[in-house]
């Protein structure tokens, strides 16, 4: 069921036919952006061309969450849409960052997307961010779940039976044993009173296993724990296929 933050998106006209949005999903690889996409799908007023990520091109891996490449694009396999991978630098500063996904927003607007969409929930100086970096190019950003509070988000994702596991814990704000727990009703009791259920200010980050729309969950296993400053990173891994039994020799 649809939430009443989900906003009204207009919908063009083509030559006085209706046609539907083109819409890229910003994609972090985790759960917020995924509940997202749930609601921006069942809205039903846009059609979702893409997954649009940045990467950190020395490691492979999703910026900021830490995801590997290959869950990634496990994701986008199970989510039967096409990856948009922004290659950055590590470290990268801003001016580098709005660089290259400006020249990435350009080609998806070439080629027919008018609108990205983001999961973020209540960082208004985000979202302006964001409107601002868009509007420089002829594009409008969408926020599906954007003022629906932090609990209502974290018990929607809990109900509808997403799956996901916290890859980046920020020390500071939170115990590293934080690091590999599953998103669900135990760590939310467990959070601190200052932590935000969502992690919406930064102090997790998380891994989407499951979510509506996957066609099958992806099978992880968890790697190794570093931590490189304040932040806990949790490697998580695919599983390996089992392999099949050798048959019998002749």
């Amino acid at each position: 069921m649809l939430r009443p933050w989900l906003p009204a998106l207009p919908i063009p006209e083509v030559g006085g036919v209706i046609t539907k949005r083109k819409v890229l999903m910003s994609w972090s690889s985790g759960k917020d952006c995924a509940l997202a996409l749930n609601h921006l799908r069942e809205a039903g007023d846009c059609r979702v061309a893409g997954l649009l990520t940045t990467m950190n091109e020395t490691v492979a891996r999703v910026s900021i969450h830490g995801s590997r490449r290959e869950v990634l694009r496990a994701q986008a396999d199970r989510l039967s849409l096409p990856l948009i991978e922004v290659p950055l630098p590590d470290p990268c500063g801003n001016e580098v960052y709005e660089a290259r996904l400006g020249q990435a927003l350009e080609r998806a607007r070439d080629d027919g997307v008018t609108a990205v969409a983001f999961g973020d929930i209540h960082l208004d100086d985000v979202r302006r961010y964001r409107e601002g970096q868009l509007a420089r190019i002829g594009m409008d950003a969408i926020f599906p779940i954007f003022g629906a509070g932090s609990r209502a988000v974290a018990e929607e994702q809990i109900r509808i039976g997403l799956r996901a596991v916290l890859t980046c814990v920020d020390s500071l704000r939170l115990p590293a044993s934080f690091a590999g727990r599953w998103f669900d009703r135990k760590l939310l009791a467990d959070l601190p009173p200052d932590v935000d259920p969502c992690g919406e200010e930064g102090e997790f980050h998380t891994l989407v296993t499951w979510a509506p729309g996957f066609s099958s969950p992806i099978p992880v296993i968890p790697g190794e724990a570093v931590q490189k400053g304040r932040f806990v990173y949790q490697d998580v891994l695919l599983r390996p296929s089992p392999r099949a039994a050798p048959g019998p020799r002749g």
